[in-house]
């Protein structure tokens, strides 16, 4: 998965970009501030979801701007873009060779993984973070998974509306929704536990020695099957009334993961062995896309290498280049990315500019 082209329109503090990207490593370099990683953000907004920040998308419009924004990219013949109108800036759009598409189509068509700086709390804040990156590494592997997530939490917003308003009486209608629950909740919880088993599987055979070796562990497993999912909400109906809303599901699902030279659950590793943990499965599950849908997926890698040892920063772009694929990497020293091949796209990023050095 290549992108040949990137262009911006009034995204951040970009009025106008237009990047030619090629195949290998694509390096941003420039100072705090210049806009490094809104290029990776606008990258990250070509397949579902929020993109790497998840942020408002009234943020990612131009402050001098109309409000709108459009993001847009060349993929081999087909062309995709997503973005916003003046008139609705709160509603996302997306198109696909100039056609009308649901978003969650983006993830037919491209894979991207990210690591950011924010991902470092990934393993000591709650259970939400954690579910949407595995739902991410999902998705770009089951483009289904997007469709499903959102059935689910569609069913489970209408459920919750009903128990807080008291709307009780109409029992059928409960049940139907119960049985929508079940159904695309199953799918999800079937699709995340297929994708850690998956992953498992793919770091018992890895290296440990440059980066940790993790072990993924999903804590629902009472709750995978539609017939579990349909008896539990059935049980749990008088304490969800009670509070108003849907107390379990996959929607409370938490993703474990544990050292496992150390044994030891990765919110008790070091923040070194974390952001190792984070890259091991990054890596992992590059190889997975690479192998199920023989393609390799766009790696955004923001900010990075400046907290790697060379040791470690070596190995790292030695395992890329050796994959191959599209790599976007930003950092604030071009001295960090020595060891990259000397085919890689190098850029300066300063002032709403991206310049070829």
């Amino acid at each position: 998965m290549i992108l040949s082209q990137l262009t911006l329109h009034n995204f951040r503090n970009y009025p106008g970009l237009r990047l030619e990207a090629a195949p290998g490593f694509m390096v941003f370099s420039g100072e705090n501030g210049a806009g490094k990683t809104n290029i990776l953000e606008a990258v990250s907004l070509l397949a579902p979801g929020r993109g790497l920040r998840r942020a408002p998308l009234r943020d990612m419009a131009y402050q001098n701007g109309r409000g709108d924004f459009a993001v847009a990219a060349q993929l081999g013949d087909v062309q995709i873009g997503t973005g916003t109108d003046p008139e609705a800036p709160e509603r996302r759009k997306t198109r696909i060779n100039e056609a009308a598409a649901p978003t969650n189509d983006l993830a037919e068509w491209l894979s991207i993984l990210w690591l950011t700086p924010a991902m470092d709390r990934l393993f000591m804040e709650g259970p939400a973070g954690r579910r949407n990156f595995l739902d991410r590494l999902v998705m770009a592997l089951e483009p289904a998974h997007a469709r499903n997530c959102a059935r689910y939490e569609a069913a489970r917003r209408e459920r919750n509306r009903l128990l807080a308003d008291g709307h009780l009486a109409d029992s059928s209608w409960l049940e139907g929704l119960d049985t929508q629950l079940a159904q695309y909740g199953s799918l999800v919880a079937e699709a995340r536990h297929r994708m850690a088993s998956a992953l498992n599987q793919l770091l018992e055979q890895t290296d440990g020695n440059v980066f940790a070796r993790p072990a993924l562990q999903l804590a629902d497993d009472d709750l995978r099957t539609e017939f579990q999912l349909q008896q539990m909400l059935q049980q749990n109906r008088t304490a969800d009334r009670a509070a108003g809303r849907t107390l379990h599901g996959p929607h409370r699902a938490d993703l474990n993961v544990f050292h496992a030279e150390k044994q030891q659950p990765a919110e008790k590793c070091s923040t070194g062995e974390q952001k190792a943990l984070l890259f091991s499965i990054i890596l992992a599950h590059a190889d997975l896309i690479a192998e199920r849908r023989e393609c390799r997926p766009i790696l955004l890698l923001d900010e990075v290498a400046a907290h790697l040892d060379p040791q470690r920063r070596a190995a790292l772009f030695d395992k890329l280049a050796e994959r191959g694929g599209q790599v976007w990497l930003t950092g604030t020293e071009p001295a960090l990315f020595t060891d990259i091949p000397d085919s890689a796209l190098h850029f300066q990023v300063s002032d709403g500019t991206a310049k070829k050095r």
